[in-house]
């Protein structure tokens, strides 16, 4: 066929696929094809599941946020002949920072306010649910950052940039339900995914940068009635108010006082846990505004899931005036600790220290310092509480370090299972903060003022491995770059590291020593964390960036 003769019959395709869809699309839901009810129907059991092999089950791989898969096709000695397989682009108003869900061959992507399904081998479409971005958001939320969905059942659940929960039928991609989430301020937004626990959907909520008050909810999965709403700002009479200012000129600050949960959490089924964690108070940088601690925010709060009941906290940053977030994942580890079996909880923080916990109470056990560049802290008590330098805010620009990108972020972290090493990007960067009083104002910021660059100092990404026993590193890897991409890790059982390094590529190195194995230049700075998965017994990697989603494997017939 002539190419002339080929654009003929490519457009005449076109045409008529366009006007099968056209009905379709009236319902939100471009769909190529339906996925059969057997290829899909997830079970509480299969997302309790310990261990990620072919399936992706959620944004962390699974409900202990290690992202360790036990894949084992591509090794340390074959990851060199990784070659790309398919790239999938989205046209939506927002950057990708999603991490896919992949099941039974099936991925499912979102960007903005859609969501696709896709053929996990070929990045084929096989349904598009697409719902119009909100007009009218500020800051976080005006950027339309939607992070993934959560499966259940024959049904997945997403966030949308204002904060609805939508449910979707997982085979089409049709609509089943939509509720509003976060009401009585329009400066809330949503940029997470959900999570799937028993039979309930838990979200969070964006905008502690704008004066709104944090919160966890959950929803049935069947009806999307809300079920409990944990408010991670207590308001008056109610245990750590005591944290938050009383006198009458600041009395109502726990109102507008932050503390989002603006990421995933973790679960343990056998203690039925919810590990959560919050944002930074506001506003950000006048700490005169809410003085005292201003519990729960910058912490991780330990959640029954049946009822949202509090079971214990821990704070990071007390009092933060340095928009520390502590919505760094908290990841589960289960190992031998100093001679005994322990349940600990393993988090890099924003505020540039590691820390280690037990899981069960909540109770602080060590931490380390990360950060290389770090003054706003003398170091960590026996409690767990920082020692203040004498460093803050001022209406000159005060220089503190971490900047407010923090010694690390949200980027995910992974624990690998064979090295039992705990694998993070950090930052090494200070910001100018300078802080104003200032009135809040619904549909504008809250960060009175603001941070600002060192014009003269280069920020610099390091990639860390960290051995808890010994409580130090065991190596450090400098990244080539300019320290502001976004890309998180995931590691194998094969002792391997997968991640989006600073330099714009995807990267494999050996967990073990930190040698590079593998790397692909994508052309666009990585914002999003790598998975991988199985289909047929191939393995495969993904990894947004920019606008689109890479995938990569070894060569056919060499696995």
């Amino acid at each position: 066929m002539k190419l002339s003769q080929a654009i003929v019959a490519a457009v005449m395709c076109a045409t008529a696929a366009w006007a099968q869809t056209k009905q379709r699309e009236k319902t939100g839901v471009a769909a190529q094809a339906e996925i059969s009810s057997s290829a899909l129907n997830v079970s509480r059991a299969d997302l309790e599941k310990h261990g990620i092999e072919a399936d992706w089950r959620m944004y962390n791989g699974d409900y202990t946020g290690r992202r360790y898969s036990s894949l084992t096709q591509v090794t340390r000695e074959n990851a060199h002949t990784l070659v790309p397989q398919w790239v999938f682009h989205s046209r939506n108003a927002g950057i990708l920072e999603v991490t896919p869900v992949v099941f039974s061959g099936v991925m499912y992507v979102t960007g903005s306010n859609d969501a696709y399904a896709l053929d996990a081998t070929t990045g084929k479409t096989l349904w598009h649910h697409t719902r119009p971005v909100t007009q009218g958001l500020i800051d976080d939320a005006s950027g339309h950052i939607n992070r993934g969905v959560a499966v259940l059942g024959t049904r997945i659940y997403m966030e949308t940039d204002n904060a609805h929960l939508i449910c979707l039928d997982a085979r089409s991609g049709n609509q089943i339900w939509d509720v509003p989430y976060a009401f009585d301020n329009r400066n809330y937004g949503a940029t997470s995914a959900p999570m799937a626990i028993k039979d309930k959907i838990l979200v969070g909520t964006s905008g502690g940068d704008d004066g709104v008050r944090g919160f966890v909810a959950a929803f049935d999965a069947q009806t999307g009635k809300e079920v409990w709403r944990f408010w991670t700002v207590p308001e008056p009479r109610q245990p750590g108010s005591e944290t938050w200012p009383s006198d009458d000129k600041y009395k109502n600050a726990w109102k507008n006082g932050g503390g989002t949960t603006w990421m995933p959490g973790t679960f343990d089924p056998d203690l039925n846990t919810i590990y959560w964690t919050t944002s930074n108070p506001s506003p950000d940088f006048d700490g005169t505004a809410r003085l005292g601690d201003n519990l729960y925010t910058a912490s991780v709060l330990a959640l029954n899931p049946d009822t949202g009941k509090l079971k214990w906290h821990f704070q990071f940053t007390p009092h933060d005036v340095n928009d520390y977030d502590a919505t760094e994942t908290p990841v589960l580890v289960t190992m031998t600790f100093k001679g005994e079996p322990r349940k600990l909880l393993l988090q890099a923080n924003r505020n540039g220290f590691m820390y280690v916990l037990d899981r069960t109470t909540g109770k602080y056990i060590q931490s380390k310092q990360f950060a290389l560049t770090q003054n706003w802290a003398k170091g960590i008590d026996e409690n767990g509480r920082p020692i203040r330098t004498d460093l803050q805010p001022s209406k000159e620009g005060t220089r503190m370090c971490p900047s407010y990108a923090g010694g690390t972020n949200w980027y995910s972290p992974t624990w690998n299972e064979v090295t039992h090493l705990f694998y993070f990007l950090s930052l090494d960067d200070c910001s100018i903060f300078k802080t104003e009083t200032q009135e809040f104002e619904e549909g504008k910021t809250y960060y009175s003022t603001g941070a600002a660059h060192m014009p003269d100092e280069n920020a610099r990404k390091f990639l860390m491995a960290y051995d808890p026993v010994k409580n130090d590193f065991v190596w450090i890897q400098p990244q080539a770059g300019t320290g502001r991409s976004a890309g998180g890790v995931m590691s194998t059982a094969s002792g391997i590291v997968a991640y989006g390094d600073d330099s714009e590529e995807f990267e494999v190195i050996d967990a073990r020593t930190g040698d590079p194995l593998y790397h692909f230049n994508m052309g666009q700075p990585a914002h999003a964390s790598p998975m991988s998965y199985a289909v047929n017994g191939r393995q495969y990697f993904a990894i947004a960036a920019g606008n689109d989603l890479f995938t990569f494997a070894l060569p056919a017939g060499r696995r």
